[in-house]
Formats: C-alpha cells, sequence, structure tokens
C-alpha cells in the first residue's frame, strides 16, 4: 500500500503470481546519433518491478510510448528501447510486437512463453490512446489479467493506458511509481528545513501555480534559466533578446509581491553569461544584471549566482530541483546548471529530489549520481504531483 494517505495496492503487498500483466511505463527517451539511448535512466529504474514480476512467474506485456508521431512512422518505433532492454536483462527474450490489433500481433501475445518479455510497439502510433477510447481500452484489457502502472513520468496525463484500462482490470501500482509518490509527498507534507527549492527551464506560464503552492512550503526559491528573464524583466531590467515571456510579466510581479508577504525568498540571478547559443567555443562574457545590452542574450548564471545558490543549498535540509539554470546543450553555458547539480550532491544531511526530462539529460552522465536521494523520472508530472497533491494516473489506481 503507498504510505502518505494514497489508498492504492502496491505489486509488493499483493499476491501478483504467474499471471499476465500490462505493465505500464514511462520510456519515453531521448535518442542520440544512430538512433542510440541517450540516457537510460528512465529504463533502469524499472528494473525492480520488473524483476519482482519475473520472480513471480508472471508475464510481462510493456505498454510506453516514444516522441510524438503523427502516425504509425519507423522513426519513432520502439526497437532501439526493446534492444537496450534486451542488454539489461538478458537472461529473458525482448519481443518488439509490431501491431496487437492484427492477427499475427494477438498470435504473439497469446503464445508468449515464460522467460518472454512482450513490448507493444509505441502505443501512440494508435490514435485512440491521446482520446482516453473506452473502447481500446478494452481491447488492451482483454491481453492480460492484471494491470500495473510503473510510469509516475505520465500519470498527469489522461490517456488510455495511464486512466483508461484499470477501469477494467485489477490495478496494482509499480515499485518506481510507490517510491516517486512517498518520496515526493513526504517531502513537500513535511519537509525538514531549510527547504531550498532550484527551478529552471525556459516557461514562467507551466509553473505559475506551481510556484504559488511552493511559496507555502519552502524557504527559498532559486530561479534560473528562461524562467528567471521573466522574473528579471517583471523587475525592470534589461534581458535583450534573451528568452522571456512577456505576457506573463504581470504575473511574475505578483509572486515577487506574494513571496515577500510569505517570507519566502526568491533568489533571481545577480550576473548572468551572455553569449552566442550556436557558438561551441566561446564561453561568452559574464555581466551584472544592470549591464545586459539590449542586443545581448542571457544563457547562463554568472560565478557570482553560482556562489549566492551554492551557499543556500549548503544549508538545506530539503532540495527539490527542476530544470536546467542555462543554455546546456551547449557546453559552454551549462556550467551553472553543473555548478547546481555538484552543490546538491556534495549536501549529504539534506533529501534531495531531482526530476524533469531537461534535468536529467543534463546529469545523467555525471558522477555522484548515488548521492541524491532520488532522482525522478517525471518532470511535467513531478510538478503537477507537488501542485496538485495527485494526478489523473494515481486517483484511476484506486479504483
Amino acid at each position: 500500500m503507498i504510505k502518505n494517505g494514497f489508498n492504492i495496492k502496491t505489486i509488493d503487498d499483493s499476491e501478483i503470481i504467474g499471471k499476465k500483466v500490462i505493465l505500464r511505463v514511462d520510456y519515453n527517451i531521448s535518442l542520440g546519433k544512430n538512433r542510440t539511448l541517450a540516457d537510460d535512466a528512465r529504463i533502469r529504474q524499472t528494473l525492480p518491478t520488473i524483476n519482482y514480476l519475473l520472480k513471480n512467474h508472471n508475464k510481462i506485456i510493456i505498454i510506453t510510448y516514444l516522441d510524438r508521431p503523427k502516425t504509425r512512422d519507423s522513426r519513432y518505433s520502439l526497437k532501439p528501447v526493446a534492444k537496450h532492454l534486451q542488454s539489461l536483462l538478458p537472461n529473458n527474450k525482448i519481443i518488439l510486437a509490431n501491431d496487437f490489433l492484427t492477427k499475427i500481433g494477438k498470435q504473439v501475445i497469446s503464445s508468449q512463453e515464460d522467460n518472454e518479455i512482450i513490448m507493444l510497439e509505441n502505443i501512440r502510433f494508435y490514435k485512440q490512446e491521446k482520446k482516453n477510447d473506452p473502447n481500446f481500452a478494452k481491447k488492451i484489457a482483454e491481453l492480460a489479467n492484471i494491470y500495473i502502472n510503473d510510469a509516475f513520468g505520465q500519470c498527469h496525463r489522461a490517456e488510455t493506458t495511464i486512466v483508461g484500462v484499470p477501469e477494467y482490470l485489477p490495478s496494482y501500482a509499480g515499485l518506481l511509481l510507490k517510491k516517486e509518490v512517498e518520496t515526493i509527498s513526504q517531502a513537500i507534507k513535511k519537509p525538514k528545513k531549510p527547504f531550498v527549492v532550484i527551478l529552471g527551464g525556459a516557461k514562467i506560464s507551466t509553473k505559475i501555480l506551481l510556484i504559488d503552492r511552493l511559496m507555502a512550503v519552502a524557504d527559498y526559491l532559486l530561479i534560473g534559466g528562461g524562467l528567471a528573464n521573466t522574473f528579471l524583466a517583471a523587475e525592470d531590467y534589461e534581458i535583450g533578446r534573451s528568452f522571456c515571456e512577456y505576457e506573463e510579466i504581470q504575473k511574475a510581479r505578483r509572486l515577487l509581491f506574494m513571496a515577500a508577504k510569505k517570507h519566502t525568498a526568491i533568489i533571481l540571478p545577480s550576473d548572468v553569461v551572455i553569449g552566442n547559443p550556436k557558438n561551441i567555443t566561446d564561453g561568452g562574457i559574464v555581466k551584472k544584471i544592470n549591464e545586459v545590452l539590449t542586443n545581448a542574450q542571457i544563457l547562463d548564471i554568472g560565478p557570482e549566482t553560482q556562489a549566492k545558490f551554492g551557499s543556500i543549498i549548503t544549508k538545506a535540509k530539503t532540495i527539490i530541483w527542476n530544470g536546467p539554470v542555462g543554455y546546456f546543450e551547449n557546453p559552454e553555458y551549462r556550467r551553472g546548471t553543473d555548478f547546481i547539480y555538484y552543490a546538491i550532491a556534495q549536501n549529504q544531511q539534506a533529501t534531495s529530489i531531482v526530476g524533469g526530462g531537461d534535468t536529467l539529460a543534463a546529469i545523467s552522465k555525471k558522477e555522484y549520481l548515488d548521492k541524491i536521494t532520488h532522482i525522478s523520472t517525471g518532470g511535467g508530472a513531478m510538478l503537477e504531483f507537488i501542485e496538485k497533491g495527485t494526478l489523473p494516473g494515481i486517483e484511476a489506481l484506486k479504483r
């Protein structure tokens, strides 16, 4: 059972033995050159659930998606994902079922052997998935006896394989979903103080309600990335040609006003790195925030800001980080994001939670990953869960 007020059955407190199970996971992973996986953290974090089910002689049908295909398209096939999962589970045969609705697809599933794991091809190849189509949900449910959700990163989406299929099968949370919900709930409901939140990424529009919620519990909000530019513009600083949601400036001003009333410190960059995002050899120049010119582009936080953020992170007892604080895709502008990561990793007295697709991509090849208390597989899901206290996919498991 998931703790912290969620009346949801989990696979480790239930007798699921010798069943055919649908396992919904989140393997929406960025592919690099030659269609190789840029990062396999999301796959690795589901292995405890997969191994638990295999140990209890269950046959597994994995459902996930990749990217945003508009139709069936080989560029978005799960072949590289299935291949990588095979390398992680050498004692099992991974079979990619091209289309489970065809006669051949149904035969593959019905003849599944004990050591085989079937992965359905990209579920977003079917338009019914995003529509939460009940007929589509019934067809999927007919494939198995049990439904297990281990896709925390997708639980904010009211899609067929997240909220529809649980209507028709006994449903459980996997071990990863359980860990995500319990860890994040504990951090938000009973945070050890000081509680520090670091928010980066580009858009404030998707995080306004979240920031409102965090101001009620956090001691410090450290703001970087494109998100910071909108706040800086709200304080009438020149940000040049930097990314900014100008239509959200009034809301940013309101958040700054509310933070002061609630005694939450919103800390913005005091210096920044400006430069050309396409230049991979020149790391730009550092400017105080009041020295940015009209043709400049802010691409990272500066060393003074790093020091300021670092001193706050060092004292923290609870840390949540979502979103890079610079244009990390260019190595010349990832110093700030790297600094944030190492500062968190060095604070071993704090409970630290790091999440978000871009954040995971920025730290995936780093040492000291084991120093982070919890690396969340959810980006939007993590933020929405913090904001609302639950998610559609979690609610679907309560039925």
